[in-house]
């Protein structure tokens, strides 16, 4: 296992890590670090935890709003799969139907 130093509001924490996976906990690390700092700006310093506690709220809120997405994007691609599927199925039935309407031209041309 790795260990990684990272810093979040001013401190430092001492994070294990699997190996190779330092350079991704660093930007995870830092991207919090933004969530808390703009929390700073905006209520102030109240504290480590509650700053904590509401950067992971907010970064929650983003991850649940990605999910929302992805699954928006699934179903689109859902109902473009489900549309290809009824498009394949008129075009048979439209072929089936001209083959019908030459088979009752080559019958009315032998009467």
């Amino acid at each position: 296992m790795a260990q990684v130093t990272v810093e979040i509001n001013g401190r430092r924490y001492q994070i294990a890590c699997d190996d190779g996976q330092e350079a991704h906990l660093t930007r995870l690390a830092a991207y919090i670090d933004k969530q808390v700092g703009e929390l700073v700006g905006t209520v102030g310093q109240i504290g480590d935890a509650r700053l904590l506690v509401m950067a992971s709220l907010m970064i929650s809120d983003e991850l649940s709003d990605a999910y929302s997405e992805l699954e928006i994007l699934r179903g689109g691609t859902d109902a473009v799969t489900a549309r290809r599927k009824a498009d394949d199925k008129m075009a048979e039935r439209i072929e089936a139907l001209a083959q019908r309407v030459e088979s009752f031209a080559l019958k009315l041309e032998e009467a």
